[in-house]
C-alpha cells in the first residue's frame, strides 16, 4: 500500500445537459460526458482533455493526449491513481457519515488501498475489457444493482459499493 500519496477532494454537480461539472479542491475543474457504458470524455479548465475507460477489476485507463495513466477505484468515492494521487469524492460523503469518517480518520474505517497498475499491455487491457463486459452482462440480467461497472449520475463509474470513484 502506498503511504506517500497526496489526496485531492472533489465534488460533482449534475448539469442540465446531463454532463457533470467536477470541482477539485485544488482549483481544477473538469466537465465530464458519458460516451458509453465504459467511457467518459472529459476536459478541464487547464486545456487538458481525454477519455477515462473502465477496463474491469475496478481499473480505469485515462488517456490524455499521448499520455496514459491507470487508476483503481477503492470504494467509498476514492480512486488511487498510478501517480500516487488519491482523489476523494466529497459529494458522496454528505451529512453525518462524512463527518464521522473525517473525524475518525476515514482511512482506518475504509481499509487499505489497492495499488493500480503502472502500465498494462494491449492483451492485458483486452482481458480486463472482456471481464468488464461479462460483469455488465451479468448485472443487466440480474435484478440487483450496484454490483460494479455501472454508471452513476455523477458521470463516473459505479464501484462495487455503489459509490462513485
Amino acid at each position: 500500500m502506498p503511504t506517500n500519496y497526496r489526496t485531492i477532494e472533489y465534488t460533482d454537480e449534475l448539469l442540465a445537459d446531463q454532463t457533470v461539472c467536477r470541482r477539485y479542491h485544488d482549483g481544477r475543474v473538469e466537465w465530464r460526458k458519458r460516451l458509453d457504458e465504459t467511457k467518459i470524455e472529459w476536459r478541464d479548465n487547464q486545456s487538458n482533455s481525454g477519455v477515462d475507460e473502465l477496463l474491469g477489476d475496478s481499473i480505469i485507463k485515462r488517456i490524455d493526449g499521448t499520455n496514459t495513466m491507470y487508476a483503481r477505484e477503492q470504494g467509498y468515492g476514492r480512486t488511487l491513481w498510478s501517480n500516487n494521487l488519491l482523489t476523494v469524492n466529497r459529494t458522496s460523503f454528505g451529512g453525518k457519515v462524512g463527518g464521522l469518517l473525517t473525524a475518525m480518520g476515514g482511512a482506518m474505517l475504509l481499509g487499505s488501498l489497492v495499488i493500480p497498475p503502472m502500465m498494462l499491455g494491449a492483451q492485458e487491457e483486452e482481458q480486463l475489457r472482456q471481464q468488464q463486459a461479462l460483469q455488465q452482462q451479468q448485472s443487466s440480467s440480474s435484478s440487483s444493482s450496484g454490483d460494479g461497472g455501472s454508471w452513476d449520475d455523477s458521470g463516473d463509474f459505479g464501484d462495487s459499493d455503489g459509490d462513485f470513484g
